[in-house]
């Protein structure tokens, strides 16, 4: 019988606290990996961070997508390290797989990461992938990991995205602005005006908002498969859903 994957992605403003990476955060992350593979499902991480992790030991200006890049590329072995050293703590072992969107167009390189991903999973090591930030320039500017959290789920034969964000759910209107705006728990379908709307983001670190998971979902959508957003600050709706089966908060795209 074929184990349950699911791919969890977490977002940079939920693993950044004060300018620096929330240790915190990073192991309430992984406690409920942890819970996941105990009932045997198995788990792809697609991470965000690296720029705010690079920026606690070089505070380079975070607007130049060039500062970014090398922010990147300090912060990337940096964020691994407290991965490593959190799951260590379970002896789980994980793994750093950088990705750009040119990997997951080419039919070959696509096989091969998928290869590469089957055979860490089968030795439950946990892969923790990332966007190639040095050399993605368009995706800092824009994306986010939200797309290629989206594209991982489907290249890698996941049946369930969940993103862990800033924003807690898809509501039917803006709660920044309206008292009255309320929780839409389930989504099947999603509109071109939903998809068009300007692309915001909550911090500094972060590249996305509410848009960018729109149109993750719009794809997985597409492709048959389920995608559900909550907040990454406090797990309880995350654990209630992916351990009990019970959605008590949080946004199901199906």
């Amino acid at each position: 019988m074929a184990k349950k994957r699911i791919v969890i992605k977490v977002g940079s403003h939920v693993l950044t606290e004060d300018g620096a990476v929330s240790k915190e955060r990073i192991f309430d992350l992984i406690n409920l990996i942890v819970s996941l593979m105990k009932q045997g499902t198995e788990v792809i991480l697609v991470s965000s961070g690296a720029v705010s992790a690079g920026y606690t030991v070089l505070p380079l200006d975070r607007w130049s997508v060039g500062n970014k890049q090398v922010l990147a590329a300090i912060g990337q072995p940096l964020l691994l390290k407290m991965y490593q050293e959190k799951f260590a703590k379970y002896e789980i072992l994980c793994s750093q797989v950088l990705l750009s969107a040119a990997d997951l167009d080419s039919k070959k390189r696509t096989h091969l990461a998928q290869f590469t991903i089957d055979k860490l999973l089968a030795h439950s090591v946990v892969p923790i992938i990332n966007e190639n930030d040095v050399i993605a320039t368009e995706e800092l500017v824009f994306g986010d990991n939200d797309q290629l959290s989206a594209y991982v789920a489907e290249n890698f034969n996941a049946e369930l995205l969940v993103i862990l964000s800033d924003i807690d759910a898809l509501y039917d209107k803006d709660p920044r602005t309206c008292d009255d705006a309320k929780v839409r728990k389930e989504v099947s379908f999603i509109t071109e005006e939903e998809l068009n709307a300007p692309t915001t983001a909550n911090n500094e670190f972060a590249t996305g908002g509410i848009v960018t998971k729109l149109k993750a979902a719009h794809f997985l959508l597409n492709n048959n498969k389920k995608m559900f957003l909550a907040t990454g600050f406090d797990l309880d709706d995350a654990r209630s859903f992916l351990l009990d089966g019970i959605q008590k908060g949080g946004t199901l795209f199906s």
